[in-house]
């Protein structure tokens, strides 16, 4: 195969390495170093596959996830419920967030057109699903006014696993909304695709609170990144088998 800077693999190399540099030269650092070299894989894999519309929502979602994280940062920091390393992500949190997402992205070099729609719409919908839970829980550690146990509806303290509070749930649906309107924007999905992406993200979202409450105490491999992984893949699995039902019962 002739290499030309037409090809998305190496563009997606060149502008990879580039932004890996700045970073690393930056300041202000948003990942740790082994955090920034998995986001170089993650982010010449996307390229390489879905171009910069696939490229544009995992950096919407990187960027606006890392400035989620540092809402109420000092507030969360003296009550002890502050991502570690002042919200820094490390590879785990590269994957943990983004494994999902690949594996779509990924996956639209094997299948055809059809398949490769609804591949496309669980791309977008881990991030919505992310997204979501990232900002749902960083509100309410922040901003949350009464916080509640998903599976008793019992008030508990902000940043207990399993926590819900009106506050958040609202954020995370407009942070699931937001991300689906930009993977709309760039062409990954269609108007019904932003519902499906907010709707999968909900349903995704309390089932990860429901896990917190009930299993991942309980079982010492099911860490932050595994719980991640398992939401990320409910919000994907949810908006695909939506759209491909509705799909089918109009064809009927």
């Amino acid at each position: 195969m002739e290499l030309s800077l037409n090809n998305s693999w190496i563009i997606g190399l060149i502008v990879n390495t580039i932004l890996i540099i700045f970073a690393f030269i930056a300041p202000k650092k948003l990942l740790t170093v082994n955090g920034y070299l998995n986001a170089w894989i993650l982010g010449v894999i996307v390229w390489g596959t879905l171009s910069w519309q696939g490229y544009t929502v995992v950096m919407f979602y990187f960027l606006v996830g890392s400035a989620v994280t540092k809402i109420g940062m000092a507030k969360k920091e003296a009550a002890g419920i502050a991502e570690k390393r002042s919200g820094m992500r490390g590879p785990e949190n590269v994957w943990g967030s983004a494994l999902i997402a690949t594996f779509c992205a990924l996956g639209t070099l094997f299948f055809d057109a059809s398949w490769t729609q609804l591949l496309l719409l669980g791309y977008v919908a881990s991030f919505s699903t992310k997204l979501s839970d990232t900002t749902a829980s960083e509100v309410g550690k922040a901003y949350g006014k009464r916080t509640f146990l998903i599976t008793t509806l019992k008030p508990v303290s902000p940043g207990t696993e399993g926590a819900i509070s009106l506050e958040g749930t609202l954020a995370g649906i407009i942070a699931s909304g937001v991300i689906a309107v930009v993977g709309y924007g760039v062409g990954l999905v269609n108007l019904m695709g932003i519902f499906y992406c907010i709707l999968a993200a909900f349903i995704a979202t309390n089932v990860e609170s429901l896990i917190g409450a009930t299993l991942q105490e309980n079982l010492d491999w099911m860490t932050n990144e595994i719980v991640n992984i398992i939401n990320t893949f409910i919000g994907s699995i949810v908006a695909i088998l939506l759209a491909w039902l509705i799909m089918n019962a109009m064809s009927v």
